[in-house]
């Protein structure tokens, strides 16, 4: 196993260098400073070494600006350069500053509306993931919202999930015989680690099944709105596709807001609608 070129902290550092320099335009020694906690001395060590040894084109100081801004050939090295990078560290910001009062990185003009976490403990967590890690079998306690009574499952999870709305996990239950999706803030109790498991990843089928989600614009939106929402969410030639599996496509559909079953009466409140429903219909089933 070849040694990791670049540690862990110095590589979160040289991330921001590049996250803020591209989405801000301005980059000085004091994001890293309020960021990280490191003194002025360290910060500028570190846009130096990232300027040396990472990518000695991208970043320009600017006398006028007290800072290094992008250059005209900027090109990510440790990120992608996509926006949803500054606004999550925009969002871990207002995390940290919830806890932390005195913290200041620079970021106050923002805000983040977000639902309620669901209530999940550790105690909880922690042995799936120890399940997870250590492939398996889980005896839990869980509520099931069909009957709304509480039953013993003995589950083989093999990954986590966070959709927008929730968090679950993915496993073989031995009494449904087929895999199924567990809600975590449903599960009672603290769950029994067991012996290994007796259906992992691999045997899977719906989560091995690789499906393409095809998005478009509501076809009942006149051709300066479908551009205007095309151009929303970066589609091409009129077309999002989304990769992702069978077990999730339903998370995805949710996640824009899409409603196979429901089409809203005014197209500018449906905006976009899914373009290969035949397609994926079989995997829409609850």
């Amino acid at each position: 196993m070849s040694k990791w070129p670049i540690r862990w902290d110095l590589l979160f550092r040289y991330r921001m260098i590049e996250i803020i320099a591209l989405w801000e335009g301005r980059l000085t020694t004091n994001h890293l400073i309020q960021s990280f906690g490191i003194g002025r001395q360290q910060a500028s060590k570190d846009i130096n070494s990232y300027l040396a040894n990472i990518a000695p084109d991208n970043l320009i100081y600017d006398k006028h600006l007290k800072g290094y801004k992008p250059s005209e050939s900027f090109t990510p090295k440790l990120t992608i350069g996509h926006a949803d990078e500054y606004l999550h560290v925009l969002s871990r910001t207002e995390d940290m500053t919830v806890t932390f009062d005195e913290l200041d990185m620079g970021f106050e003009n923002t805000t983040m509306v977000r639902p309620v976490t669901r209530n999940i403990s550790p105690d909880i967590l922690r042995p799936l993931v120890q399940a997870i890690r250590e492939k398996k079998r889980v005896d839990i306690s869980y509520t099931s919202l069909k009957d709304g009574e509480e039953a013993e499952r003995i589950i083989s999870p093999h990954t986590l999930v966070c959709t927008p709305l929730r968090w679950h996990v993915r496993a073989y239950c031995e009494h449904s015989k087929g895999y199924r999706d567990f809600v975590l803030s449903r599960i009672r109790g603290i769950p029994d680690i067991n012996d290994k498991i007796v259906m992992g990843k691999d045997e899977d089928k719906a989560w091995n099944t690789p499906l393409c989600i095809e998005l478009m614009p509501d076809p009942r939106l006149t051709e300066a709105q479908a551009a205007i929402i095309a151009n929303d969410y970066g589609m091409e030639n009129g077309n999002l596709h989304i990769a992702t599996n069978a077990a999730l496509v339903r998370y995805v559909l949710d996640a824009y807001n899409i409603d196979i079953n429901v089409l809203d009466s005014n197209p500018k409140g449906q905006q976009i609608i899914l373009g290969n429903l035949e397609e994926l219909r079989p995997y829409l089933t609850f």
